[in-house]
């Protein structure tokens, strides 16, 4: 069964949310609070593919849960639910270890969809993980694991989202090449993704945070003025 985790503290929304989710075939965890979302994560062993995180609750917000579901976690699918006048939110998330966000109010089927892209993300990443091959891709002072969805840079690991992994995956296989950011976003997200292609951007500048020595000049991931970014090591 596909198991996920909904922390949202108005009821009448989580309810919502739940429903169209267990019409989806997921069996769905509920929490109301996040100190009840993260309780309940243990209380299943980390068994938990997709959590979905509402940013405004009382006590502890859905930022501090992403960041602990993220330490604990970095294979874990994370989606905010995000007002729509916060535009902040949404790149607070992804910065804190977010793969996606739904903007409020938001209709089942396309947060459904969201659900099930990054659900399908998240099992290849486990089936790749559990199969036998050890391929590595090598470029420059990087390494990126194919088996283990690992980067090392000069041989110290790099802790990569699924998504950054993803990216860091059609960087290494492009090397050079002046990648537009529409195709990385069907790459990565999917064809059927309904978002906004900033998505894309705010992975970049979190990759940068990671791997660049200087992440506000960097050398390895380049940005294409109106095109993207390419990558170069």
């Amino acid at each position: 069964m596909k198991k996920i985790l909904v922390c949202e503290d108005e009821a009448a929304i989580r309810d919502f949310v739940v429903i169209n989710l267990v019409r989806g075939g997921y069996d769905v965890i509920e929490a109301d609070c996040g100190e009840t979302a993260l309780k309940k994560y243990d209380e299943n062993g980390g068994n938990i593919d997709v959590a979905i995180l509402d940013v405004m609750m009382p006590g502890m917000d859905g930022f501090q849960v992403c960041k602990e579901l993220r330490q604990r976690n970095g294979s874990i699918g994370i989606i905010m639910l995000t007002a729509k006048t916060q535009e902040m939110d949404k790149v607070t998330g992804l910065l804190l270890g977010a793969d996606d966000y739904v903007t409020k109010p938001f209709s089942p089927s396309e947060l459904v969809a969201r659900v099930d892209a990054l659900h399908r993300r998240v099992v290849l990443a486990q089936k790749s993980k559990e199969s036998n091959f050890k391929e590595e891709l090598k470029s420059g002072e990087f390494v990126l694991n194919l088996r283990n969805r690992a980067l090392l840079k000069n041989g110290k690991m790099i802790d990569l989202t699924q998504v950054e992994f993803q990216i860091m995956e059609y960087f290494f296989s492009n090397p050079g090449v002046a990648l537009d950011r529409l195709d990385i976003l069907t790459h990565v997200w999917g064809e059927s993704y309904v978002g906004e292609d900033k998505i894309v951007d705010v992975n970049i500048r979190r990759l940068r945070m990671k791997i660049e020595d200087e992440p506000s000049n960097p050398k390895y991931i380049v940005t294409v003025w109106g095109l993207g970014y390419k990558w170069e090591a």
